[in-house]
C-alpha cells in the first residue's frame, strides 16, 4: 500500500498581492492521513483548505515545519482533481488523459481503460467542448487515476456541477476508491458528501486554521447516500462548524 501524507508543524503565510500584507494562514499545524485512507477537509472559505492541497502537491512549500508525501521510497505519484477540470480544449479527451500517463511513464492503454471505468469510452477522440459538465470532469478523475496514483488530492470537485450529477459522480468516486484505494485528501464545502466519501472528517476553524474536531466515519464501503447514518454525521459536522 503507497504511503499517507504527513502535515508536522506546519507555518505558512501569504501576502496579499495589492498591500503586501502578511496573512498567516497556518500556524503550527499538523495532521496525519493514514496509507489508503480519504480524509475530507472542511471549513469556512478562506481558512486554508486548498493550501492544504497545493503544500501536499508540491505546488507551494511551507515557511516552517515538514510534510512528507507517500512511502519515502520513491517520489509518489499525485493525481489531482480540480472543482474544474482543467482540460486542453484543443486535443482530444484520450490525449488529455495521455499527456498525464507519459508524464507518470504508465502506459496508454491504462488511460484507455480509465476512461472506460468512468463511461468514457466511446468519447476517446472526441474534443471536451463537445462534453458536458459532468463528463469533462469524469474525464478528469480519469486522468487522475490513469496514472496509478499514490496519492490523489480532491479540491471541492463536483461543486460546479449540479446536484444530481455531482451525485452521481460521487458514487463514481467511490467505486473508484473501492478498486484501486489511494491515499487521499478531499477539500470540500459539502458535508453530507464528506459523510458519503470520507474516512475521516477534519473540521478547520479559526485563523491561522486549527483543527476544531476529527470525525470518524465506521460506516462500511459501498455506502448509499440515503444511509441516515450519514445524515447524522452531517449533522455533527454542521454543529462543529458554528
Amino acid at each position: 500500500m503507497s504511503g499517507g501524507i504527513n502535515f508536522a508543524r506546519v507555518d505558512k503565510t501569504h501576502h496579499r498581492p495589492h498591500t503586501g500584507e502578511a496573512e498567516t494562514i497556518l500556524r503550527d499545524f499538523s495532521l496525519e492521513v493514514l496509507p489508503g485512507e480519504l480524509v475530507a477537509v472542511v471549513g469556512p472559505s478562506g481558512i486554508g483548505k486548498t493550501t492544504l492541497l497545493h503544500l501536499a502537491a508540491g505546488l507551494d512549500a511551507p515557511d516552517r515545519g515538514t510534510i512528507r508525501v507517500g512511502d519515502g521510497a520513491r517520489e509518489p505519484r499525485i493525481g489531482m482533481v480540480f472543482q474544474q477540470p482543467r482540460l486542453l480544449d484543443w486535443l482530444k479527451v484520450a490525449e488529455n488523459v495521455a499527456i498525464a500517463t507519459d508524464a507518470a511513464g504508465v502506459g496508454r492503454a491504462q488511460g484507455a481503460r480509465m476512461l472506460a471505468s468512468v463511461e468514457l469510452a466511446s468519447y476517446a477522440e472526441a474534443y471536451p467542448l463537445a462534453l458536458s459538465g459532468g463528463q469533462r470532469q469524469r474525464v478528469a478523475l480519469a486522468r487522475a487515476f490513469a496514472i496509478e496514483p499514490d496519492v490523489v488530492l480532491l479540491d471541492e470537485p463536483f461543486s460546479a456541477l449540479d446536484e444530481l450529477t455531482a451525485r452521481r459522480l460521487r458514487g463514481l468516486l467511490q467505486d473508484l476508491w473501492l478498486k484501486h484505494a489511494p491515499t487521499g485528501l478531499l477539500v470540500t464545502h459539502n458535508t453530507l458528501e464528506a459523510a458519503f466519501l470520507a474516512d475521516r472528517i477534519v473540521v478547520l476553524g479559526c485563523r491561522p486554521a486549527r483543527i476544531e474536531k476529527i470525525i470518524e466515519v465506521g460506516e462500511a464501503r459501498p455506502r448509499s447516500p440515503e444511509d441516515p447514518a450519514l445524515f447524522e454525521i452531517h449533522r455533527e459536522i454542521i454543529a462543529g462548524l458554528v
